[in-house]
């Protein structure tokens, strides 16, 4: 009987060396395969962050387009324009397609600004978004001053002649911006195109941008 007794008790110490035998062998094989998922991981790192190293290039991976505003007379300075030629792939002219910029007074335009963003842009590949057709604001003072006829008139024709300028060039339009009061009430804002021409200004003016350029892609702003 001891005998009998000492071999049970001797079995759980033969099933506990087993039993670490197993434990060190699955903890090997853990080190093993973690080891070997970290290798892998590393091994993505580089054609992940190549992949897409610059905004540009991360936007362009999901269907986007990353922009930036641009001014014309920023374009002669060296880190201003690395920065832009590096992350960006859309432009969008900070002041020079505004009305007051290419109509300074009526029936004369002035392109020489804006001109020079785009040529840039196209140099680089970038699309160029068009900024801004028809706004309550920087508007030269001969606008203002004009009847509804007049205002109609001119709106159409500093329309059709500015996009017909760039047709080609540009990828898309804000031909109406900022026409509703801040804040989401929905009111209309106070300008001499709601003022003078009434609701339908809008509707006229998308439908003179769609005749002048009838592939760009037409916004409100």
């Amino acid at each position: 009987m001891p005998m009998i007794e000492n071999r049970a008790e001797a079995a759980p110490g033969a099933g506990s060396r087993a039993a670490g035998g197993r434990g060190r062998l699955r903890a090997a094989l853990s080190v093993a395969t973690t080891a070997l998922l970290t290798a892998t991981a590393l091994a993505a790192l580089p054609q992940t962050a190549h992949a897409a190293d610059t905004l540009g290039a991360a936007a362009a991976e999901k269907g986007r387009y990353f922009g930036a505003a641009v001014a014309a007379n920023r374009l002669s300075e060296a880190q201003y324009v690395a920065t832009l030629n590096t992350e960006f792939n859309s432009v969008t002219p900070e002041n020079e397609m505004k009305w007051d910029a290419l109509e300074p007074s009526r029936g004369s335009f002035s392109f020489g600004s804006a001109d020079r963003i785009v040529n840039h842009a196209q140099s680089r590949g970038m699309d160029v978004r068009g900024h801004t057709l028809v706004w309550h604001s920087q508007l030269p003072g001969w606008v203002s001053g004009l009847g509804a006829t007049d205002l109609r008139s001119a709106m159409n024709h500093h329309i059709t002649q500015v996009m017909t300028h760039y047709k080609g060039k540009i990828h898309s339009w804000d031909v109406v911006n900022e026409a509703f009061q801040d804040g989401g009430s929905g009111a209309r804002r106070s300008s001499p195109f709601q003022d003078k021409l009434g609701n339908g200004f809008i509707e006229e003016a998308f439908r003179t941008a769609r005749a002048a350029d009838p592939n760009a892609k037409l916004c409100y702003n």
